[in-house]
């Protein structure tokens, strides 16, 4: 009985066998055999063809004519900006003073003298007590002195006593009829990064930025060239290598670039850095008035007591002896007035207007006023006793005493 099942057993697993093979076999493809039409990397349809050629890429190594361009202008005159580091006095706890670092900038060098022009900010630290030093492109470091300084336009100009041979001036272009989307190059010592070029174009111009005097610094140039912290005092270039601009100050949230920074006009640095270097200052034309009052913020039941019928304009606190509005007869606060819980000055001229147009901030009364020059007449507008009186001044030019 146990010899039929096994007969019986291995007779059935033939048989599948026998139907398995039949059905699933199929003959072994040899080399030559055609292959599937579609694969995994082909797509089922072809791309149409272009009906368009496009410009062979360049072989690697080729240089575009911007890029000449830029390469030509910082081996010709990276050399002419310097790194300025500035130090101040700082005391240990036996109160004994020794320099410390408080900063550093960039500055353009202006001729084979040594003259470097640079913003204030970059050497203020060093006003008290402190020191300069002044790092060449051949990494030689000198100590400098300040020549000039002028606070109201974010400028000074030092010096160091090097061969001639070791300074690399920078050529002065000019600011006016420069255009929104020239090419411009900024090269400075960003963080510390010696002679750093960036690129970008003039995004505005005529824009204003406040000096640390609270003076405004018109016609400024906006560009997106990346400037960041140290860029300060270097050289905005254009496409002919040379300065229109010194890049001063940056919009960020960030102490970074963000594609917004400010220079100060050329033609701007040329007139303040001559006057520096031949006089020590700027001559400039003044008024005299020292300090106002923004009427704004007087109280209006106080000032129509005192008969001042207007909220707007500025009242003079004072005017400097000998000065050309106290010779015009414009007249500061007489006494002051209490009024609740504040004190209120009285008796001076409310200022309203400036060559007949309407005074929104003494600032930028300064700033019209300092692209003038002495013996210009000038006229202010003022509110005196309840009346509109047009005073004329006669413009004088500041003494190095003044600065």
């Amino acid at each position: 009985m146990k010899t039929i099942i096994k007969v019986a057993f291995l007779t059935s697993l033939t048989t599948a066998a026998l139907v398995y093979v039949l059905l699933e076999w199929r003959p072994l493809r040899s080399e030559g055999s055609k292959g599937p039409t579609i694969t995994w990397a082909q797509p089922a349809e072809p791309s149409p063809v272009p009906t368009t050629t496009t410009a062979p890429a360049p072989a690697v190594g080729d240089l575009g004519e911007d890029e000449k361009n830029n390469i030509e202008i910082y081996k010709r005159y990276s050399a002419g900006v310097v790194n300025i580091t500035s130090t101040q006095l700082a005391f240990n706890y036996r109160l004994q003073a020794f320099p410390v670092e408080a900063g550093s900038g960039s500055g353009v060098i202006l001729d084979t003298d040594g003259h470097i022009a640079t913003n204030f900010h970059v050497i203020e630290p060093s006003l008290n007590g402190g020191g300069l030093e002044v790092t060449l492109a051949d990494h030689g470091k000198y100590p400098a002195t300040i020549v000039g300084k002028d606070k109201s336009n974010d400028l000074a100009v030092i010096k160091i006593d090097v061969p001639k041979e070791k300074l690399s001036p920078i050529p002065l272009g000019k600011s006016a009829g420069l255009q929104v989307g020239q090419k411009v190059l900024a090269i400075g010592n960003p963080f510390g990064y010696e002679r750093t070029l960036t690129a970008g174009i003039i995004s505005a111009m005529g824009r204003s930025i406040e000096a640390e005097n609270g003076k405004i610094i018109d016609n400024i140039i906006q560009t997106d060239a990346a400037i960041n912290p140290g860029n300060s005092g270097g050289p905005l270039l254009n496409s002919a290598g040379e300065v229109i601009g010194m890049n001063a100050q940056i919009i960020t949230p960030s102490k970074g670039s963000i594609g917004i920074g400010f220079a100060i006009p050329v033609d701007t640095v040329k007139r303040v850095v001559s006057d520096l270097i031949t006089y020590k200052y700027v001559r400039r034309p003044y008024v005299g008035i020292n300090g106002y009052w923004p009427m704004e913020s007087f109280p209006v039941s106080l000032a129509r007591r005192l008969g001042i019928s207007s909220n707007e304009g500025f009242m003079v606190v004072e005017t400097l002896p000998g000065s050309p509005a106290a010779q015009a007869g414009i007249r500061g606060i007489t006494n002051t007035v209490r009024y609740g819980l504040g004190t209120y000055p009285a008796g001076g001229d409310i200022l309203l207007a400036f060559q007949g147009k309407p005074i929104s901030s003494p600032a930028e009364v300064a700033s019209a006023i300092d692209h003038m020059k002495a013996g210009d007449k000038v006229t202010f507008t003022v509110l005196r006793n309840g009346q509109k009186v047009d005073v004329p001044v006669t413009l004088k030019e500041t003494t190095a005493e003044m600065e």
